[in-house]
């Protein structure tokens, strides 16, 4: 075999083998039983699975379809200052004008109100004084601002759910689409949907003597909780390597630019502190390895090991993890806090992002208060000067920021983010906490499990069949060349669901179909060379010569016909979203895993057969 071919061969077995591995974890989840699941779930295990397996979309899995839209006329109505019939009854009518008619909102308001003669700015003080069409941008600009707030309140608390990739995006200007795959209480979802946004202001307990104390108070209601067994299980499947000598260097690294007053390390596997052994702490804040987030999640839900945290104190998460000690694992903060809140979002009036900071050129948050925030902002900030106050949404921590100074006019800085999107995001958080507007359920649709198993049944049946079918037809008429073709259309399926195994995919029915197209232009590609190949024979060219002619002369057009099809697939990624984007995303990579089986693999099986022997007859 010559060095060209051994390569060429050593490249099938690698791609066949990585192939083999990014599919290891769909086919090990989708294989495994209840129960199996039940219990990688409480050691983390079943999150690592989760984030390379191929999920199932709304439509194969049943679940949660809902569209909110902003209630324009509740908000509008809202900032009118006192009760006017008049604007009353023109924001109300201006509003059934433009549904029926399906026209913008605000163009419609903007007619009627000239039509009628109204000065807007005397009813909308709230905005600077100014002519109609000023006011008119600062109430669309305000409605767009409500909508985005209400978008984050949401993806916020989706995660409550454990839904795996839920669907959160905008339709037009005024409404959200969410998509829960999977979930079974439809009336608790569309509860917390729907709840007012909480926006608090939290002081961070400090005391490190109070946080041990609380660990401690854990561990015993946990081991209780736990019984012997079940801690030793526990232990056996979830405990963290936590030794001193890998992590203490990192964290004291970490946390040497912090507040902090303390740090400490947790051991391992400790039956008598199940709690403290799957935690680290530093700098006044527990520190928890992704993977464990769950399964401690669960726990400290449960009644009795709650009673164990002092009432003036709560445990919160934060949002997003971080890597603390640079070995690449994520740890998510958890936060021992004051009981009750210093205050409330309601006396948030705005919150923006800019450039600013120290040097002028980073990124922060200007927040303002009103006159009654700003006073109980001075109190609070002028006595706990140096300590750490959590931004709090719906029971989430988005950001623990030191106090510098005393802040006595309400307006305050906040600084610390990494680029301009979490700016973006905090600022959105703090003007969410006093949402002007409620979300009006549109359209809801739940799709039951059972009609998910059948559409799963149907789509499998459609493309089991059509396989079948291709594979037979390509035996028959091809006859030793249509068996080969037939492996390089296994080995193409096996191509794709590794790749989308390894996006972290949703498969959904358009996805689906786009599986079964990627084998009829696998298909077509095979046929076109077959068909040249021949054309060479028929010519009388040698078996070897008819092989490479026929490949040759099949390239340009498969890669013509395969390329328009990619660049198609590539312009519905990027204009589609929803299952249009997971039909896309199918077909893109089916359609390049078929052009290297089609045109790398089974040429080099072609090469081996007319490398080994003098081929004088091809079966085609």
């Amino acid at each position: 075999m010559s060095g060209t071919l051994r390569m060429r061969v050593f490249l099938v077995v690698l791609l066949i083998g990585s192939a083999a591995y990014m599919l290891k974890d769909t086919i090990s989840y989708y294989t495994m039983d209840e129960a199996k699941k039940e219990a990688l779930l409480e050691s983390g295990e079943l999150e690592k699975i989760r984030r390379n397996i191929i999920h199932q979309g709304l439509d194969l899995q049943g679940g949660m379809h809902v569209v909110l839209e902003v209630d324009l006329e509740e908000l509008i109505k809202t900032r009118v200052e006192g009760n006017d019939v008049v604007i009353d009854e023109l924001i109300s009518s201006s509003l059934q004008e433009a549904q029926q008619e399906e026209v913008d909102f605000f163009s419609t308001f903007a007619t009627n109100v000239e039509a009628s003669n109204v000065r807007l700015a005397r009813y909308f003080p709230i905005y600077e004084k100014g002519p109609n069409a000023d006011v008119m941008d600062a109430l669309e600009s305000d409605a767009k601002d409500a909508v985005d707030r209400a978008e984050e309140i949401i993806r916020n608390r989706v995660d409550e759910f454990g839904v795996s990739e839920p669907i959160i995006q905008r339709k037009g200007d005024w409404r959200i689409i969410v998509e829960l795959a999977g979930i079974s209480n439809e009336a608790q979802a569309r509860e917390l949907i729907q709840a007012t946004a909480l926006l608090e202001f939290v002081l961070i307990q400090e005391d490190s003597q109070l946080l041990n104390e609380v660990i401690r108070n854990i561990d015993k209601a946990w081991a209780a909780d736990m019984g012997d067994e079940d801690s030793t299980e526990q232990l056996e499947t979830a405990a963290v390597d936590t030794s001193a000598e890998d992590i203490v260097p990192s964290l004291a690294d970490v946390l040497a630019g912090d507040e902090g007053d303390s740090l400490s390390i947790t051991g391992t596997g400790d039956i008598g502190r199940p709690f403290s052994s799957l935690i680290n702490v530093g700098s006044n804040t527990i520190w928890v390895p992704e993977e464990n987030v769950r399964s401690i999640k669960r726990k400290l839900k449960k009644p009795t090991i709650a009673a164990s945290i002092p009432t003036d104190s709560r445990l919160a998460w934060g949002v997003s993890s971080r890597d603390i000690s640079g070995d690449g694992r994520l740890h998510r903060a958890l936060y021992l806090m004051k009981g009750t809140a210093e205050l409330t979002g309601d006396v948030v009036t705005d919150a923006r992002e800019s450039l600013g900071g120290f040097s002028g050129a980073e990124f922060v948050v200007h927040l303002s208060m009103n006159d009654e925030g700003s006073r109980e902002w001075t109190k609070i900030t002028a006595g706990n000067v140096g300590k750490r106050i959590a931004i709090v949404m719906d029971g989430h921590v988005h950001m623990a920021g030191v106090i510098r100074d005393k802040i006595s006019d309400g307006r305050t800085q906040i600084e610390g983010m990494n680029d301009l999107q979490d700016a973006k995001k905090l600022a959105v958080v703090l003007r969410a906490g006093a949402l002007p507007a409620p979300m009006i359920i549109e359209e809801e649709r739940t799709i039951g499990a059972s009609l998910g198993a059948d559409s799963v049944a149907s789509a499998t049946r459609a493309m089991v069949i059509g396989f079948i079918l291709v594979i037979i037809f390509m035996a028959v008429y091809y006859k030793g060349a249509g068996l080969i073709a037939d492996v390089a259309l296994f080995i193409n399926l096996a191509f794709t669901l590794a790749v989308l195994s390894t996006l972290n995919a949703t498969l959904t029915l358009p996805g689906i179909a786009g599986l079964i197209l990627t084998v009829g232009m696998a298909v077509d590609a095979n046929v076109l060379i077959f068909e040249r190949i021949r054309e060479e024979l028929r010519n009388a060219k040698t078996v070897k010569k008819s092989i490479d002619d026929g490949f040759g002369r099949a390239l340009t057009t498969i890669v013509d016909a395969n390329l328009t099809t990619i660049l198609a697939a590539g312009v519905l990624w990027q204009f589609g979203s929803g299952t249009i984007k997971g039909f896309a995303t199918t077909l893109f990579w089916g359609i390049l895993t078929s052009m290297i089986t089609a045109i790398f693999i089974t040429r080099t099986v072609f090469m081996v057969l007319t490398e080994r022997k003098t081929m004088t007859k091809l079966s085609i």
